[in-house]
């Protein structure tokens, strides 16, 4: 077994712990309930059959993570992962709905539930500490079989960074490989004993958000670690956390080593900063530290922009969803962000000249190509984003079928969202947006009285003051929209702005 040729290796060199060129691998603590005090009845039901059904087929498994430390400080784990001594298959092999992920990283989906309703219990086996000389001496080793030897291959690179990591261990190694002391305690929901390797528990205590080891080594293992200290201490901070002065010390020397990490993994870290109810928390954290630049371009603006009232704004509003337990789309927030963009371009190119919906067409382009580019795939983010911002010269036009195609679209949702944060600031009519919300919840015999309300102060104003006519929509329209206004049997009333079921 590999496991047992690591363990081989370790007292070869000295002994747990002394392995040249590791860090300490801490001191195993195994503490009891009535020390933890971690309150039983917060663990989560499926995390816990997850745990038996392992345990029982005679692997060992352990709750672990960020969910041990959440039970610590007394809170309910909005997710629960577990680490076990079983590989990825003998885990996919014990229950009826799993599914192996990932290549750098391979760990198991254990999936409950179905539609929105699901949750997923990850499963992660217990991984190796290994530099580049220690998987060249576990490679040398006649047993070790080719899918093993793919996985240690080049372990790390010549700048200290983690290239593959599918290669198994004991536990020890396991607790030394993960970032912080807090994140690194395992608990076993059926003995409730809680295992320590690195004083997890007193960091936990003390409210201290520590690394592992020397911080400047664990940036180069993976620099992402960066940006999770960041957002650590944004989650942390309400409940008095700071950041160790040896951890927080190397962030901004570190900082060009991102240079290396892929956009994409960048912007997906950037989405979690941002959407995980402590948006606001981490670009005060991304200030605190240092690190307002040079993580990631569209992240620089966004700390840049964030004091603004309209991205100020849009973050709050994201925190307080992600709180209420609503959803919460990247294509929102983004669009808030950038909006100031298309709304400059589109006047500039109205006053050159083009007409409205090109104008707006053009300054959309522009705007992805110099701030979001290719990283998004110009997928359904993408689509989104440029959907909520077409969708906002159409709120003026309230007469005819005009508002009955727009309220069926989509992104209604979203785009008068966003409207009516635009209306918050003073950039549009407030009497607009109350009339749209109005619009959107009502019957069918509101409906008409509003759109005839309209018709009327229009017929009241000078021509050149009243709104679009009707047959002005039709570049506008979807395809297929009515020609005519005619009453509509609604299926259902819309969700008022801010409504649990209402995605963004």
């Amino acid at each position: 077994m590999i496991k047992k040729f690591i363990s081989n290796l370790l007292a070869k060199a000295g002994g747990v712990g002394k392995t040249p060129g590791k860090p300490d691998l801490g001191k195993r603590m195994e503490v009891p309930v009535k020390t933890h005090g971690i309150d039983h009845d917060l663990v989560d039901d499926r995390a816990m059959n997850v745990v038996r059904t392992l345990q029982e087929a005679g692997f060992v498994a352990y709750i672990v993570g960020g969910a041990v430390r959440d039970l610590l400080l007394g809170l309910r784990p909005k997710d629960f992962d577990v680490a076990t001594d079983a590989t990825p298959e003998q885990v996919k092999s014990l229950f009826r709905r799993a599914f192996i992920i990932g290549r750098r990283f391979r760990i198991v989906h254990v999936v409950y539930g179905r539609g929105r309703e699901h949750e997923v219990i990850e499963v992660s086996t217990f991984r190796a500490y290994l530099d580049n000389a220690a998987a060249e001496q576990v490679a040398g080793n006649e047993k070790t079989s080719k899918s093993e030897l793919a996985g240690m291959k080049h372990a790390v690179d010549s700048t200290g960074r983690v290239l593959r990591d599918n290669v198994w261990g004991p536990q020890e190694e396991d607790a030394v490989r993960r970032d912080f002391t807090i994140n690194a305690m395992y608990y076993d929901p059926q003995t409730q004993v809680l295992v320590d390797y690195h004083n997890g528990i007193k960091d936990a205590k003390n409210k201290t958000l520590r690394m592992i080891g020397d911080a400047g080594v664990r940036y180069r293992e993976d620099p992402v670690r960066i940006i999770r200290a960041v957002r650590f201490a944004a989650k942390l901070a309400p409940l008095g956390f700071k950041v160790d002065s040896q951890t927080a010390g190397p962030l901004l020397k570190c900082l060009p080593l991102l240079a290396d990490v892929p956009q994409s993994r960048l912007f997906d870290e950037m989405l979690k900063l941002l959407q995980t109810g402590h948006a606001l928390a981490s670009v005060a954290q991304l200030r605190k530290l240092g690190l307002a630049r040079g993580i990631y371009p569209l992240l620089d603006l966004v700390v840049e922009r964030a004091e603004h009232p309209f991205v100020n704004a849009a973050l709050q509003d994201t925190d307080r969803r992600v709180g209420e337990g609503k959803p919460v789309a990247p294509s929102f927030l983004l669009a808030c962000v950038l909006w100031a963009d298309v709304r400059d371009g589109w006047a500039a190119r109205q006053a050159d000249g083009q007409n409205t919906h090109p104008a707006l067409h053009d300054a959309i382009d522009d705007v992805f190509n110099a701030r979001i580019g290719d990283v998004s795939g110009r997928g359904k983010l993408a689509a989104d984003m440029r959907e909520i911002w077409l969708m906002q010269p159409r709120f003026e036009k309230r007469v005819g079928s005009a508002p009955f195609g727009l309220v069926q679209q989509e992104r209604f949702r979203a785009s008068f969202d966003f409207m009516r944060l635009r209306a918050d600031i003073g950039e549009v009519d407030e009497a607009l947006a109350d009339w749209w919300q109005e619009f959107s919840i009502g019957d069918e015999a509101l409906l008409e009285d509003l759109v005839d309300q309209v018709r009327q102060e229009n017929l009241k104003r000078p021509r050149a003051a009243r709104a679009p006519r009707p047959e002005s929509d039709a570049a506008a329209e979807p395809t297929g929209a009515p020609k005519k206004r005619r009453r509509r049997r609604r299926t259902g009333a819309a969700s008022p702005p801010g409504s649990a079921g209402d995605p963004q």
